[in-house]
């Protein structure tokens, strides 16, 4: 791990001079970064380890004499088999929010070294020994309820640290970039796949982009989160966005819905973390009335869950047989609205073993 640095932005005029798609391609480019960063001197070559996981940036593991490093750098296209074009300056909307929410919840989010406004890219703090993926212990079965509870505590300091603060609303007015890389995508892909919902779905994306709350992460997912020595680190705030804080609570939840159709035998501890979630989350909520969130993150679940198996972004692990039984049990949901959130969960369980 290397060591506290202040944490630099290069102004355009010193940035790189070539401006690579893929800096991770490009060894002599990274050096010429790192340098201007106090990182690396500029004999040195670095070792570029490519990272995997994710669709919509290149991500590499940098090795230099002065330590491990994580580069990251926005992609303008994603990973996607469907065309999904997406604005690269999300990077600076993620640069902030990594940095708001580290005064938050200092350690519960990697810190920033520095960034380089040119490529669109930035370095921070590499997280490896003592490090794992959270999705990765999902899908092998690992499933713990404590660390559910917490990563839903970490979720509403966030949210309740942030919430109806007029300054950070006005630096994360993203609104078009969270349209294109979530609600497009997930939403309005499913309502085009299915039209006869897509006046609900429509309507779920009209009240989304209305509700300005809180700062929302956007993408908070397993795969987004490690699990390390003080608990749960929240990575890639590309989605950030001042809006709905329900929009990541139900976004989370819904991948406790799609292992229980990839991983029937682990339904009751999936279950059982499901809740643990929105137990640990709720108690931060003092910023609106606790029955209006739970209202628009129920009506939210469904139509995610849906989107995992209809939209752009289909969860990659699902077969087709489990593809089906997610589809006829988000849709089963989607026509039974204002459910509480335990319902969703026992119902989506029994609609999973029918």
């Amino acid at each position: 791990m290397p060591s506290s640095r202040i944490s630099r932005s290069l102004p355009l005029e010193e940035s790189l001079t070539h401006q690579p798609d893929d800096l991770s391609l490009a060894p002599g480019e990274i050096t010429r970064l790192f340098v201007s960063l106090g990182l690396a001197r500029p004999e040195e070559i670095p070792e570029v380890r490519p990272l995997t996981g994710g669709v919509s940036s290149s991500i590499a593991r940098i090795e230099f004499a002065s330590g491990t490093y994580c580069l990251k750098q926005a992609l303008a296209q994603l990973r996607t088999a469907k065309v999904w074009k997406v604005p690269v300056e999300r990077v600076f909307a993620e640069i902030d929010w990594l940095r708001t929410a580290g005064t938050i919840v200092p350690g519960h989010v990697p810190r920033v070294l520095g960034v380089d406004e040119a490529t669109k890219s930035f370095v921070m703090e590499f997280l490896g020994d003592g490090y794992r993926n959270w999705k990765a212990d999902l899908l092998s079965g690992t499933v713990d309820a404590t660390l559910a509870a917490q990563v839903g505590d970490v979720l509403g300091r966030i949210h309740a640290g942030t919430a109806h603060d007029p300054q950070i609303a006005e630096r994360f007015a993203t609104d078009s970039n969270f349209h294109a890389i979530r609600l497009e995508p997930y939403l309005e892909e499913t309502a085009r796949v299915h039209p006869t919902l897509a006046p609900t779905l429509n309507k779920l994306v009209l009240r989304t982009q209305q509700t300005k709350i809180a700062l929302v992460h956007g993408d908070l997912s397993p795969k987004n989160i490690l699990i390390g020595p003080n608990g749960p680190v929240i990575l890639d705030a590309e989605c950030a966005w001042y809006g709905d804080p329900a929009f990541d609570l139900a976004f989370c939840l819904n991948h406790f819905l799609m292992k229980m159709a990839w991983l029937p035998g682990r339904r009751d501890a999936l279950d059982a973390a499901y809740l643990a979630m929105v137990t640990s989350y709720c108690k931060r909520v003092d910023f609106e009335p606790i029955t209006d969130l739970r209202e628009r993150v129920s009506t939210l679940l469904p139509a995610l869950a849906l989107a995992r198996v209809d939209g752009k972004s289909p969860a990659e692990y699902l077969d087709e047989p489990a593809r089906l039984r997610v589809r006829k049990a988000a849709l089963a949901l989607l026509h039974k609205p204002r459910l509480p959130l335990e319902d969703i969960a026992l119902l989506w369980f029994k609609e999973l073993s029918a």
